[in-house]
């Protein structure tokens, strides 16, 4: 199993593990220097905060174990194109790579709806690559999406 398919698979535990907690199943892992820094599970939901997406939560723990909020020559490894919100967080934490598994139509900001990451003016970008583990990653959000739209 490659390097991004294994941090893949984390983030695909914390996707389950959001999903179990009853909000959408969206995971993230946190990685520098092939050694996992931290991670995240969405909870907007349980945590009544519109922002606790799970990149910000393993943003907000990795910098926490670094003492910066500069994650300088981090991977962020995540189950869905990460929104608006995340890649402006993303980009303003100085990762160095994003990569996610399913794309997102509706509110993807890393080529779905918008590329925020190629916005001009931007003081840092960031290396994005999708597609990894797709089909396991979407298939999970239809788990947890299916039963609530019929």
């Amino acid at each position: 199993m490659g390097t991004d398919t294994a941090f893949m698979a984390m983030a695909l535990a914390q996707a389950r593990r959001a999903h179990e907690a009853g909000e959408v199943p969206v995971g993230a892992v946190l990685v520098r220097a092939g050694e996992v820094l931290a991670t995240g599970a969405n909870r907007p939901i349980s945590g009544c905060d519109p922002t606790a997406h799970a990149e910000i939560e393993a943003l907000r723990a990795g910098a926490t174990a670094l003492g910066s909020y500069r994650l300088n020559d981090t991977v962020l490894y995540v189950t869905l194109e990460p929104c608006l919100m995340c890649a402006a967080a993303i980009v303003h934490a100085r990762v160095r790579r994003v990569v996610f598994g399913a794309w997102d139509a509706r509110a993807g900001a890393a080529g779905s709806m918008i590329d925020a990451f190629a916005l001009p003016g931007l003081n840092h970008r960031v290396d994005v690559f999708g597609g990894v583990m797709q089909a396991e990653c979407a298939a999970l959000l239809t788990e947890f999406f299916e039963p609530r739209r019929r």
